[in-house]
């Protein structure tokens, strides 16, 4: 069958445009198996997408066909922001929105959305592309790896819970949402600029974390509560979005602190409400204090850790360019790449570290061999280089490979808290 690929302009009001992307949202969320939405949610979509410029594509059945009309038979969505790659906020292609229509599976629709913005990306010069995926076997042919992992964690707060010695020089502070939009927002752009692995906040996050609107059920959402932790010197310097549950319990929603006090604090705070037995967080810090600060570090249970952000190196030399290096050393990395974008030899240099990064000449042979997909998985240093070798995922020698190693293994770990 021969569809018809288009691209959507999210600001044309005329009729006929009106009706598809009303009929593009429909099919996002008849492909996530969410309900139909209204029109305050297409509205909502509309200006957010209007807001961060995004670029809306998808596949319809071309006139006449059975089924053809607004609704698309696949969706695909990017934006361009930034993440911190550890030396510098790297331009970033931000893939989301793709699905496929369960009676047009198999027919190539994803591959046909997701090469066209790839080589759209690289055509205009953005470095990397990522996205958060619902099911982690699809995307690893087109070189995207899991590069920072989602960590969920269940605190009990029954009686009993306590720090050893951390006394808060600061205090915490229960605001409406909306009031805490401004703090909220100004200590993410702060851990965005500083926690390598962060992904900057598309224009949702707004609606989201002031409640304004909850995009899982429809309306606002009146059961957000927000709090801010404040230093010594009463500047805020961390927040915690949250709800309570069932059960008195409390689930998370989102939660950045700048310093291990505030951190400390905010945890504080939440378990010590009346009547709550249980706080959950599903994007934990992999380094947050709290159980070793604990005199029961069994009160922290780890409850899941799976993928989160997936990376796509497109520009080699740029991306290696803008994330920090371990140790001194050269190796000669070898990229293969099926689409081609990362494919090639690259001489890696590392001083201080910084890599200076070309490419290797012809006759001298390759170091370390790794595919676009595991590169990606490489790249914010995740996953140890000897364990992906250990995995087959690596080749090389056995000092190019440990050479390799001691040059890129970072011991920071990078954490992102944005989904897409």
């Amino acid at each position: 069958m021969d569809y018809d690929f288009a691209h959507l302009d999210f600001s044309d009001d005329s009729d006929d445009a009106v009706a598809r992307r009303k009929g593009w949202v429909e099919a996002v969320l008849r492909g996530f198996r969410d309900g139909r939405p209204d029109d305050e949610m297409v509205e909502r979509w509309v200006r957010h997408y209007r807001t961060d410029d995004v670029n809306v594509t998808g596949a319809w059945l071309p006139e006449g066909e059975f089924g053809a009309g607004p609704m698309p038979v696949a969706t695909y969505a990017s934006l361009d922001k930034t993440l911190n790659a550890g030396r510098e906020l790297l331009p970033l292609r931000m893939i989301t929105d793709v699905t496929t229509s369960a009676s047009h599976r198999r027919q190539g629709l994803l591959r046909r959305l997701i090469e066209d913005d790839l080589a759209d990306a690289v055509a205009a010069g953005v470095p990397m592309a990522a996205l958060t995926a619902s099911e982690a076997t699809i995307y690893g042919r087109w070189g995207f790896g899991p590069a920072t992992f989602r960590t969920g964690v269940e605190v009990d707060t029954t009686p009993g819970f306590a720090m050893r010695s951390f006394t808060d020089p600061g205090r915490v502070e229960l605001i409406e949402p909306a009031d805490a939009w401004p703090h909220v927002k100004a200590v993410f752009d702060t851990f965005h600029a500083r926690q390598r692995g962060s992904v900057e906040w598309p224009a949702p996050y707004e609606d989201i974390h002031t409640g304004a609107y909850d995009f899982s059920e429809g309306g606002p959402d009146k059961k957000l509560r927000a709090a801010v932790h404040l230093d010594e010197a009463r500047q805020v310097d961390g927040f915690v979005v949250f709800k309570h549950g069932e059960e008195n319990s409390t689930k998370v929603a989102e939660m950045v602190a700048l310093t291990a006090d505030a951190q400390l604090g905010l945890w504080s705070f939440l378990a010590h409400m009346d009547r709550i037995k249980k706080v959950t967080f599903n994007l934990a810090h992999p380094e947050d204090p709290l159980a070793w600060a604990l005199t029961d570090l069994n009160r922290v249970k780890t409850t899941e850790v799976e993928e989160f952000l997936w990376l796509r190196l497109l520009d080699v030399p740029r991306c290696l360019a803008a994330r920090p290096w371990a140790d001194d050393g050269t190796v000669v990395l070898e990229v293969h790449d099926p689409q081609g974008h990362a494919s090639g030899r690259f001489e890696v240099t590392t001083t201080d570290g910084v890599a200076t990064v070309t490419a290797a000449e012809a006759d001298r042979p390759s170091d370390v061999q790794v595919t676009a997909e595991t590169l990606g998985s490489l790249y914010l240093s995740a996953v140890p280089v000897q364990h992906l070798r250990r995995a087959g995922r690596i080749a090389g020698d056995d000092e190019g490979v440990r050479r390799f190693a001691a040059m890129a293994d970072l011991s920071e770990p990078a954490y992102s808290l944005t989904g897409f």
